[in-house]
């Protein structure tokens, strides 16, 4: 009997969880695309803007490593709902400095600093908690809804906020967001995060490890875990290379190919729209049983796909012919980029001690994030220069190999010895026969 009413509430979860996360996503990316938007028309300058987009990564890479510490020695269910209200605050006290002086840019990039703090808190708690809410059999479940709830809102929020800049003050987008965060603080109140978590038990009068030992346990614990090692460093390197993508994709279409910015726009919809889909999928169909075989061939061909950006560019297309063939390529991408990732952060899921999770999940975030800014720094400073087919063609061909190398057999092989066993067995079948 209690283990059908844990399942009953495992279910709550998963929708509570979905919907909580679409309605905070979306109203974080609401306010984010007017944020942009006043900050451009405010001041003309790339620089401001750009400087807010540093406000926004550079505390997350930060302070990743505490927020890790933080999710493992204290309560988890804790740490989401105070930072959702440290949120909801920050965003309640830049509504009052807009309805007392008016929007500075200090003011702008402050709230940022602080939303993108209380994000990764949030981010890392809720990520490392994944394994309490549902029971073992529907963690990619959980996970294809928690990106499901992501691309709603990537799909959703830049129609919303288009169609309300411009037509309500500032102050009405800001209302929004402190609406949608303290929805999103009621519903993450009504959840049990230990109902399936198996983290040890603090026995009273036992000495506690410092901040600074547990980082180390923590780093201890993935040097003993070579596949997460390699699962790391491929992020490591794939953030960076990827900065020709981030670059080079509306360098291309805007400065090269002339495309009308509706068009580009419905280009870049496209991808969500292959998020979800695949999302969608992946939420109500079995786990894969190679996850990080799965996940080895989603990035080729991730990267393969970032190489075909370049075709256009050595090939004459027909405008309308260019704009069909870069929607469909992102939509391609973007149900790629899920069948990269989902199996692999459940496979990780799973691997991962609940005690070790916190930590794990935000060294994984601090490398993954580390060199993403320089790769765009060196992205930005190469597309200058050198013809634009050329960086992408050998960024995609280094990134291939990169994975190739670190994700070699004998490391699938370790995530998965069983693969080993039935190639075996089939072998002996044959020769059988």
């Amino acid at each position: 009997m209690e283990d059908v009413l844990k399942l009953k509430r495992a279910t709550y979860h998963l929708w509570t969880f979905a919907t909580s996360k679409i309605i905070s996503s979306f109203g974080a990316q609401v306010y984010a695309f007017a944020i942009s938007f006043y900050i451009l028309q405010m001041t003309g300058s790339a620089t401001s803007f750009a400087t807010n987009l540093i406000c926004n990564i550079l505390p997350r890479t930060l302070i990743a490593p505490f927020a890790g510490y933080v999710a493992d020695n204290y309560s988890r269910k804790t740490i989401v709902i105070t930072a959702q209200i440290a949120t909801t605050l920050a965003i309640g006290g830049l509504l009052a400095v807009s309805l007392t002086s008016g929007l500075s840019l200090f003011a702008i990039y402050t709230t940022t600093c602080v939303l993108s703090i209380t994000s990764q808190f949030s981010g890392v708690a809720f990520t490392s908690s994944i394994t309490g809410l549902v029971d073992e059999t529907r963690i990619q479940k959980a996970m294809s809804l928690n990106q499901m709830s992501i691309s709603f809102a990537a799909i959703g929020s830049p129609a919303v906020g288009g169609l309300l800049y411009g037509t309500v003050p500032m102050p009405v987008f800001l209302i929004m967001y402190m609406t949608a965060s303290v929805l999103a603080v009621i519903l993450e109140s009504t959840m049990n995060f230990k109902l399936f978590a198996k983290r040890k038990e603090v026995v009273v009068g036992e000495p506690k490890e410092t901040m600074l030992q547990s980082m180390k346990a923590g780093l201890d614990y993935l040097r003993l875990q070579p596949v997460l090692m390699a699962i790391i460093w491929v992020s490591l390197f794939i953030n960076f290379l990827f900065g020709a993508f981030m670059v080079g994709y509306s360098f291309i279409l805007i400065e090269k190919m002339k495309m009308a910015p509706e068009h580009f726009g419905i280009t870049e919809g496209s991808f969500a729209v292959g998020m979800l889909l695949m999302s969608i999928y992946l939420s109500v169909r079995k786990e894969f049983k190679y996850a990080l075989l799965v996940g080895k061939r989603g990035i080729i061909g991730m990267g393969v796909l970032m190489a075909g950006i370049a075709l256009p560019l050595m090939i004459n297309m027909p405008y309308y012919g260019m704009f069909a063939y870069y929607g469909t390529l992102m939509f391609v991408f973007g149900l790629t980029m899920i069948i990269a990732n989902t199996p692999m952060q459940v496979m990780m899921q799973k691997m991962i001690d609940d005690d070790y999770k916190g930590r794990v999940f935000s060294i994984l975030e601090t490398m993954a994030m580390a060199l993403m800014p320089l790769g765009m720094v060196i992205y930005g400073f190469l597309y200058d220069i050198i013809p634009a087919q050329w960086i992408l063609i050998v960024s995609s061909l280094m990134l291939i190999g990169v994975v190739l190398i670190l994700a070699r057999p004998s490391v699938i092989r370790k995530a998965h010895p069983e693969l080993g066993e039935e190639k075996a067995v089939k072998v002996e079948t044959v020769s059988e026969q």
